[in-house]
């Protein structure tokens, strides 16, 4: 019942979780949803076609499928999206987490670090990391993590630094507990909650900067389906052939305002200032 008034009472996000879960769904059951067409097969012979019955998305320039290739796609941005989510959630937090309780050197070398970082634009110096690594999807997810886990570890350490001389986490030390007990029953307490809002709310905008990558030639290589990539070979067909770009276009704005109106009903329920 508990579960069910929750859902209720949260309509916003009960809407926004079902459709990244249909989105989820559809990459999970992408052979079966394009009855087992190979996104990566093409056929001169049907190159360039328009929506038709036999494909109802078109082809592009190899006569390849568009649905399909769209469908798979989502298996390729989803992945590589939720993966440097993860990364930087986990390396950013425990780096902040760190910084604020230990304090003294440690909090200068990894803010001196994190500072480093943010003194350039972030996609320009993914773009060259990932032009050093070389051009594919896991360089992209490299390349992102490491420009993006600096939010993540000066908002850890300035909650840890909030709660660092506490007089109930003064006793606690005081009474001889130990490092690895205050950090995981004080510290990443506090800590998480923000966290994960801000890891919702960044699945948008860490889609947006692969498929950049991936638009620019740093991400993605064919002939694998994403839609970054999708994009960039499309762009020369743009007025005669616009269903290369519209549809792989459509995937990623859909996905992008879906996850991002789930992070902010997200937001809603597990910010204490709405409480």
């Amino acid at each position: 019942m508990k579960k069910q008034n929750f859902f209720i009472k949260n309509k916003q996000f009960t809407f926004f979780i079902i459709l990244a879960l249909l989105i989820v769904l559809a990459a999970i059951l992408a052979p079966v949803l394009t009855h087992g067409i190979d996104p990566t097969a093409g056929n001169l012979k049907e190159a360039i076609m328009p929506p038709c019955k036999e494909h109802i998305f078109g082809t592009d320039k190899m006569g390849r499928d568009i649905f399909a290739r769209v469908i798979y796609g989502a298996r390729t941005s989803l992945t590589a999206t939720l993966s440097v989510v993860c990364i930087i959630f986990v390396v950013g937090g425990l780096m902040g987490v760190f910084a604020g309780y230990f304090g003294g050197i440690v909090d200068t070398v990894i803010m001196r670090i994190a500072d480093m970082m943010i003194a350039f634009p972030g996609l320009v110096l993914a773009l060259a990391v990932a032009g050093i690594l070389g051009a594919n999807v896991r360089n992209a997810v490299i390349a992102i993590a490491l420009v993006s886990w600096t939010k993540y570890a000066r908002l850890a350490r300035s909650l840890v630094m909030k709660i660092r001389h506490r007089d109930y986490v003064s006793a606690a030390i005081v009474t001889g507990s130990k490092t690895p007990y205050m950090i995981t029953r004080y510290m990443l307490p506090n800590v998480l909650p923000t966290l994960v809002i801000t890891a919702a709310t960044d699945i948008g905008s860490m889609m947006l900067e692969l498929a950049a990558l991936s638009f620019l030639g740093f991400g993605a290589t064919p002939p694998t389906p994403e839609w970054g990539l999708m994009l960039s070979e499309g762009r020369a067909y743009m007025q005669s052939a616009p269903w290369l770009m519209i549809y792989p276009g459509l995937a990623i704005f859909v996905t992008v305002v879906v996850f991002n109106m789930l992070g902010d009903s997200l937001r809603d329920i597990l910010d204490p200032k709405n409480e």
